[in-house]
């Protein structure tokens, strides 16, 4: 894995299934210089420090470092975490004669920020095409981007969604001690990945408009300066606070707190599309009705089961409307409450989980 593994949790549950099925499991990713301590975890881990911490010279230390570490471990089995660390993998995969498994978190050459540096992203289109139509199966995390990996490979590509475990929630957070405000409505936009074009700067300029609202943005991502900048601008700080990356457990406990949470991702690529992300489910297992733009699986899952409601546009004054008509329609809210119940049972790990072990059970 690429990341620094402290918030991953897709990469946590897989690595805790692989544990199910057998395995004596060994995580890899990198310590960035504000990289959080790793939490205790009950299989082992290897974080790497870089000189280089992105761009080009980042991703060509990272899978040097990673293909020799590799080299000279022991694997039976090696988990390729998406798309910039699968050329290691590949590699030492064939050298040793050992299995591997590629888990794409999204469609990483359709992201945002590679579609706007055309050569960056031949780069990475020509490392996917020379691995991928090499394996015999993959991973993804929703429908329509395993339908891209089979029409365009011909991939046998399993579909198993980032979905928290159902009995994961801690207690939930007390307001006064959080240091939040008791007398307006909490809303919450989470996440590792808040980056551009993920609506959040629409949702900050929203609040301007919302003055018995109160917005907690918790996570990381390259918008974050943007933002902090615009709250100051707009002298909104009494209506948005910033908290940073956290244990899942901590997080969650804010997380319950909230009366809406934000999925507002603008359909300008692939990925972003066909997303289907962490907060979604985390919404789910709290409780948490939301608010989303109109984007295919995510859409799907708020329609199946009635959990939430659509922005029509990404204008301020849009997202704004959406969040108090939604807010004071409180029989809907109750019965949104009533429905997030139902999928919080069917939408939870352990029943993904089920279908993980079938794949690495043909591995052991």
């Amino acid at each position: 894995m690429i990341n620094d593994l402290v918030t991953d949790q897709r990469v946590n549950k897989s690595c805790l299934a692989l544990q199910k099925a057998g395995y004596e499991v060994l995580l890899v990713g990198r310590e960035q210089r504000k990289s959080p301590p790793m939490d205790e975890r009950p299989y082992a881990s290897h974080r790497m420090k870089l000189l280089f911490e992105k761009g080009p010279l980042f991703y060509a230390e990272y899978n040097i470092r990673l293909f020799f570490f590799l080299l000279f471990h022991r694997a039976n089995l090696l988990l390729s975490n998406d798309l910039d660390t699968i050329l290691p993998n590949w590699f030492i995969s064939r050298l040793k004669g050992c299995k591997m498994v590629f888990d794409s978190h999204e469609y990483f050459t359709e992201t945002p920020e590679l579609v706007n540096r055309p050569k960056v992203q031949r780069v990475w289109k020509r490392i996917e095409g020379f691995v991928v139509p090499k394996l015999d199966e993959m991973i993804t995390v929703c429908d329509s981007i395993a339908d891209l990996f089979r029409e365009k490979y011909s991939v046998k590509c399993h579909v198993i969604r980032n979905i928290p475990p159902r009995k994961a929630l801690p207690q939930k957070g007390d307001k006064l001690a959080l240091g939040l405000p008791a007398d307006k409505h909490l809303l919450i936009l989470q996440g590792s990945g808040i980056n551009i074009q993920r609506g959040a700067e629409e949702l900050v300029q929203a609040m301007t408009l919302l003055d018995d609202c109160f917005l907690m943005i918790i996570g990381g991502g390259d918008v974050l300066p943007i933002l902090k900048q615009m709250v100051e601008e707009q002298k909104i700080t009494d209506r948005v606070r910033f908290l940073p990356r956290m244990p899942y457990q901590q997080m969650m406990a804010y997380t319950q707190l909230a009366e809406l949470g934000f999925c507002l991702d603008k359909d300008t690529n692939l990925n972003y599309r066909f997303s289907l992300p962490n907060k979604l489910f985390d919404f789910i297992q709290a409780g948490v009705p939301i608010v989303a733009s109109h984007l295919t699986e995510i859409e799907k899952i708020i329609r199946q089961y009635d959990i939430g409601t659509f922005i029509e546009n990404h204008e301020p004054k849009t997202i704004a409307a959406t969040i108090k008509e939604a807010l004071a329609d409180t029989d809907r809210l109750a019965i949104w409450k009533q429905h997030l119940a139902i999928a919080a049972q069917e939408l939870c790990w352990e029943n993904e989980e089920q279908r993980l072990l079938e794949i690495y059970s043909r591995y052991s």
